[in-house]
């Protein structure tokens, strides 16, 4: 992989020179479609002179500015922000942005492999083949409707890295949760309750992660002018057609790529209206990877309601604790309302005053203790049942 620098040449402007001494350069990769890897340590105004697209849209890739995940068509470019991948796919080149990220390496490494072609010829290639062999015009065109767009091959690239990303985080996040939800249900302490706060605030913030991917791909699928605006070949091509090419400014730069594209000149200058808007490739790729996360926010929206389920249990098991404390309270509080009855009877026998009744009556205080005895049982079981009637405690 080798590493590129681009200056501001000497002959700019002062303003340009100024504005170039302030700009803060950041590392990408640049990748072609022959899987070979350049790193760049440029700023944002040299990507945006290099691919042509605007401030607003380089924007959505600055992490400082914590974009929701999009995936944007322009008219020569697809900007890409899924989570850490933030990338700038063109017909013949892919920038990644931060290549020596842990999470990016090996999408680079991946890019590599699998962008190469092994059939990539150019216009002027093609032609003096076809002059020897006429017949190879027909094969080389079932070729290349049966090969897969430069951008779409990166795109497939980018979304199967974030949805097996994603589909990690979940896993590691199951692993966790599920042991810690059955031990909390087993034991309710403190240090229980804190770690499972913890990972349900972390299945919070990967749920709405998962759920921007699934937004963004449910988005595309559901509009097919923004499906078509990712169809940067085919509008290089037609941009590259005998019919436009005449009136249309140079863009691009010679290149294998491009070479293959115009190739298919002849036939894509001949495409109809209806086969432009045909976005039944992109759609297939865009579906598969939209049930892959999609299966993916299934496994999170089953671990919540686990999560969900369990808080009831503990709740019911909460609440039957406070039962029975009630219930507690209850029978102590209807024996402190019998002794108080004992209580009252011994007092105003305990008084130090004459009473000519306690004179020769002591059998007296024998039924006194019994119909004490009595009222306060009666009193203790007319308060339970009033209390199994209002179902403060069980029966």
């Amino acid at each position: 992989m080798t590493r590129q620098v681009y200056f501001v040449p000497a002959a700019e402007t002062q303003v340009a020179s100024v504005k170039k001494k302030t700009a803060v350069t950041t590392s990408w990769v640049s990748i072609d479609a022959k899987g070979q890897g350049t790193v760049l340590d440029v700023d944002k105004y040299a990507i945006m002179r290099r691919v042509q697209i605007h401030a607003r849209d380089l924007r959505v890739l600055d992490p400082m500015l914590s974009y929701p995940s999009t995936v944007l068509g322009r008219e020569k470019v697809i900007v890409l922000n899924l989570e850490h991948i933030k990338a700038i796919i063109t017909a013949e080149e892919v920038l990644l942005r931060d290549p020596f990220d842990d999470n990016v390496i090996p999408i680079v490494a991946e890019l590599k492999r699998r962008l190469p072609q092994e059939k990539n010829l150019t216009c002027q290639g093609l032609g003096e083949e076809e002059e020897e062999h006429p017949g190879l015009r027909n094969d080389i065109n079932t070729g290349e409707e049966n090969e897969f767009p430069f951008e779409f091959r990166a795109l497939e690239v980018a979304l199967e890295a974030i949805c097996s990303f994603l589909d990690a985080r979940t896993r590691e996040l199951e692993t966790d949760t599920y042991p810690a939800l059955d031990e909390l249900t087993s034991k309710i302490s403190s240090r229980n309750l804190d770690h499972v706060r913890k990972l349900k605030s972390a299945m919070t913030r990967l749920t709405n992660r998962v759920q921007k991917v699934r937004d963004e791909l449910e988005q595309l699928l559901d509009d097919d002018d923004d499906m078509a605006d990712l169809y940067l070949s085919r509008k290089l091509a037609v941009a590259c057609s005998p019919v436009s090419i005449s009136g249309a400014p140079n863009w691009y730069p010679s290149s294998p790529t491009i070479g293959s594209k115009i190739s298919r000149t002849s036939r894509a200058s001949a495409v109809t209206v209806e086969e432009d808007n045909d976005v039944e490739e992109l759609e297939m790729l865009l579906e598969a990877y939209f049930m892959q996360i999609d299966n993916t926010l299934n496994k999170l929206t089953t671990l919540r309601e686990y999560i969900d389920d369990t808080e009831d249990y503990i709740n019911i098991q909460l609440d039957n604790h406070r039962n029975q404390l009630i219930q507690l309270e209850l029978f102590l509080s209807s024996g402190t309302v019998c002794l108080s009855i004992y209580s009252l009877v011994a007092a105003i026998f305990g008084m130090n005053i004459p009473y000519k009744w306690k004179e020769g009556h002591g059998y007296m205080f024998k039924w006194v203790v019994i119909l004490t005895g009595l009222l306060c049982t009666s009193t203790f079981t007319s308060i339970i049942s009033y209390a199994r009637h209002k179902g403060l405690i069980g029966s």
